[in-house]
């Protein structure tokens, strides 16, 4: 990939710079990208109603946001260990214990600039070229961006609807060769909010331990489950599968602190040493004032997220009953995350003006161009015959904005 870069010297000619061939290909977020379109279509004053957002849209907790305050006044604004400071590794330590019955010592914990950074590290420590890892789809769009830039190969295992978004025993069989390195659960998923059982996790893990895979399991929905259902972490199986498992989680979603960019891993001794390593050679610690509000996330009182629970549920009750009333749309009730993937093939084909909605992209342009409508294709997750939709929005978005898209949909023909 080349690029023209203008000297300043007066009379000289532009001189070509050869970019990293790791960019081809490479494309913004889609999720992100579509939610920037939303914002800077409000911001020309147009009636949108985002389903984009892939955060909670409720404030920070008051005693969280409060301890961060509280280290901005102590002088807590310095650089930090690499790998975070040991208050909070004791805290996610506890946490572990606390809620997956995990025991982790400091030196098998790392904290990062986020958790799609504590993913990136991850990858670009355990990855050779020529590595696979299996990676289930609908997947969340950076995990096979993230797995090639690190010189792997993303292995794509398509799961059903009718299966519940979820990998099967004989299909993760039917994928393993003598190249694959790790596989990847995510539960509850990005975007499908599908959850695996504990019984589905153990199978999958024996699997696992027979070959001698690599378990990632991103675990950053865990405390977002509806209708009973608990999250289980599959490391927990047994102590040989959290030999093998890698651990990812967060603060972002389960506490709406998204801006604060505090994820974290715990794992192998060498694999959280090798992330660290790389972790201090490109952004050093995680802010410190964040890290000190995250000690209080973790380890403060936890049913300040009962309240944001009982509202996810009940909005993931009216879009998917509103979503699934409109003629040609269909979807799954998930049980976690705060998604839905919505099934649109039987919308596709159909044609607006002399324009054919081929795929989810299509339908996405057409829902915010005709109807003021933000949704996210569902090809960059790995099916191009959903789109997913977001409730973390308010209730009378969901109303209105489910409305307009049955509306939309009716004038395609």
């Amino acid at each position: 990939m080349d690029c023209k870069i203008t000297k300043t010297k007066e009379g000289a000619a532009p001189a070509t710079i050869r970019l990293s061939d790791r960019l081809n290909g490479l494309e913004e977020s889609v999720t992100l990208a579509i939610t920037a379109k939303a914002r800077a279509l409000k911001a020309e004053g147009k009636d949108i109603i985002g389903f984009g957002a892939g955060e909670p849209d409720f404030d920070t907790p008051e005693n969280i946001k409060n301890a961060g305050i509280k280290a901005i006044k102590d002088g807590l604004t310095k650089y930090t260990a690499v790998g975070g400071i040991n208050e909070l590794k004791d805290a996610i330590i506890g946490k572990f214990k606390r809620d997956n019955n995990l025991t982790y010592s400091r030196d098998e914990v790392i904290v990062s600039c986020g958790g799609k950074h504590s993913i990136y590290n991850l990858f670009q420590s355990i990855l050779n070229k020529g590595d696979e890892v299996i990676i289930p789809a609908p997947f969340w769009v950076s995990y096979p961006v993230m797995v090639s830039l690190a010189g792997g190969t993303p292995r794509i295992v398509h799961t059903t609807e009718a299966a519940g978004f979820k990998m099967s025993v004989d299909e993760f069989r039917a994928n393993i060769n003598s190249n694959t390195k790790a596989v990847i659960i995510n539960s509850p998923s990005n975007p499908t909010g599908a959850a695996y059982t504990a019984a589905e996790l153990e199978k999958l893990a024996e699997i696992a331990l027979a070959n001698n895979i690599l378990i990632i399991t991103d675990e950053i929905y865990e405390k977002l489950t509806y209708d009973g259902f608990k999250s289980s972490s599959i490391a927990s199986v047994s102590d040989d599968v959290k030999r093998i498992s890698v651990v990812l989680n967060g603060v972002s979603k389960t506490y709406s602190m998204t801006g604060w960019r505090i994820g974290y891993a715990a794992g192998p001794k060498e694999i959280i040493k090798a992330m660290t390593s790389i972790q201090s050679q490109s952004t050093s610690n995680p802010t410190s004032i964040s890290q000190w509000a995250a000690v209080e996330a973790i380890s403060g009182p936890q049913d300040i997220l009962d309240p944001m629970i009982v509202e996810f549920e009940k909005r993931r009750s009216v879009m998917v009953d509103a979503l699934n009333a409109i003629e040609g749309v269909s979807c799954r009730k998930p049980q976690g995350a705060f998604y839905v993937f919505a099934n649109i093939s039987k919308v596709l084909g159909r044609r607006f003006n002399e324009k054919t909605i081929k795929g989810s992209a299509d339908l996405a342009n057409y829902l915010i161009d005709e109807a003021g409508i933000a949704v996210v294709p569902g090809e960059p997750f790995g099916d191009d015959s959903f789109i997913r939709l977001s409730y973390a929005t308010s209730m009378n978005n969901i109303v209105n904005g489910i409305r307009r898209i049955g509306e939309a949909i009716k004038e395609l023909k």
